[in-house]
């Protein structure tokens, strides 16, 4: 290598400090994960369902308790503790020292830009339209993480009656948490799948499969008419 050449490294290389100062850029494809084979939540995103599998997220979906929808009555965010706390007791991530909202985009994420933990920007496949997502932190509302069972649907149907910890638990464990695309996850709101489903119709065995898993983990029952949707999905 020349001398020149080896200034030119070197010149090149100050200028990726300038630009990102201490930032750092991970270009690594995140792959997403079908949920019969994610049951912690700690891999990617939201594949679907298998032909071959769909006849074991429908045997998971009849496992589910019903009873009819309870009143939302005392609902509060701050029934679940602080926004993206990493201070829940027993979920993965929690303790890390980053807040949960950034582990999650880190996990779903592609071509990454990190300050420490805060994500700066990142590409997202957004699990619910399919629409792939060019975010930088500046338009924070364009990706939001979706609770896949509700924090106001847990409250009607198990959550009111349960420890503080359980409760931080379940607004914090990476199993119900997806990154999504921001108006689908305003669209949803804090409906069960009878009342709202992904509009991608290609990803709705999963999604019901990822609700399944997270009301059973947690002991929520489910209304009848979400429990019928949820079946449908998966024949």
């Amino acid at each position: 290598m020349s001398t020149r050449d080896a200034v030119a490294i070197l010149a090149g290389g100050v200028l990726i400090v300038s630009l990102f100062g201490n930032s750092q850029r991970t270009q690594a494809t995140n792959a997403a994960a079908s949920p019969l084979g994610n049951g912690s939540g700690t891999r990617p995103g939201l594949a679907p369902v298998t032909a071959a599998d769909r006849q074991d997220a429908h045997a998971l979906i009849t496992r589910l308790r019903v009873k009819p929808r309870g009143a939302r009555t005392g609902y509060s965010r701050a029934n679940y503790g602080a926004d993206w706390a990493d201070t829940a007791p027993g979920v993965p991530y929690a303790g890390n020292g980053c807040r949960t909202r950034d582990d999650l985009l880190a996990r779903d994420g592609s071509d990454l830009v990190r300050a420490g933990c805060r994500v700066l920007s990142m590409t997202l496949t957004d699990p619910y339209t399919g629409r792939a997502i060019d975010w930088r932190r500046k338009d924070a509302d364009e990706v939001q993480v979706d609770h896949v069972i509700p924090l106001s649907y847990a409250w009607r149907m198990a959550a009111k009656r349960w420890p503080m910890s359980k409760r931080l638990d379940f607004a914090n464990d990476p199993l119900n948490l997806l990154p999504v695309y921001g108006r689908a996850n305003e669209a949803k709101d804090g409906s069960g799948p009878a009342g709202w489903l992904p509009p991608r119709r290609g990803i709705r065995c999963a999604y019901v499969t990822r609700f399944a898993q997270v009301a059973l983990k947690y002991g929520i029952p489910v209304t009848r008419p979400d429990k019928e949707t949820m079946l449908a999905q998966c024949r």
